[in-house]
């Protein structure tokens, strides 16, 4: 397991330094899996990408890496400027309308589609207020449908302004580009 570890801190370290970001990047490892963490820098948003894409990239990368040269610990989290965690947490906010709908309607809602670690979020936001959720769909469209507890027929509600946390934080910021020279 440290073994991994010092392979995933290294590579990713040198993969920024490519970038010319010469950083310490901190890692720790809960549940099997590998939590890197890139400080705040000059480049969070070239690093971050549009709604984190570049961040997932980098994971990818990372993963890929420790798959292809045998390593028994393989599953890796990037986090750059606690951006996925400050995302998760808005998020895990923002469900909790979602979840006092369901709760004071006693009907089911589905949510938009959303990336696995947002499903995450709400599955476990769902299971502290007592409710139950089920993932549906495949691919980019899978998404979650928040249920009061027992139900199992009721047809959810379709709720439009169910959005994941990156597209609500993408709406509310003012345009601006930062780009650094």
């Amino acid at each position: 397991m440290e073994e991994s570890i010092i392979y995933a801190k290294k590579y990713l370290e040198d993969l920024l330094s490519f970038f010319g970001l010469n950083t310490t990047v901190y890692a720790t490892c809960e549940e099997e899996v590998i939590a890197l963490s890139v400080p705040s820098t000059h480049m969070n948003g070239f690093l971050i990408g549009q709604r984190g894409e570049t961040v997932r990239a980098l994971q990818y990368l990372v993963s890929t890496a420790l798959k292809n040269n045998n390593y028994e610990c393989n599953r890796v989290n990037v986090d750059v400027a606690d951006y996925k965690k400050n995302r998760l947490n808005r998020l895990a906010q923002n469900a909790l309308p979602w979840i006092e709908k369901v709760k004071s309607t006693g009907q089911p809602m589905e949510l938009q589609p959303m990336n696995p670690a947002d499903r995450r979020m709400i599955h476990k936001v769902a299971d502290e207020h007592r409710l139950t959720t089920e993932s549906i769909g495949y691919g980019h469209d899978r998404h979650v449908i928040i249920k009061p507890a027992g139900s199992e027929t009721a047809k959810p509600a379709k709720v439009e302004d169910a959005k994941p946390a990156d597209q609500e934080a993408e709406e509310s910021k003012p345009d601006s580009d930062e780009q650094e020279s």
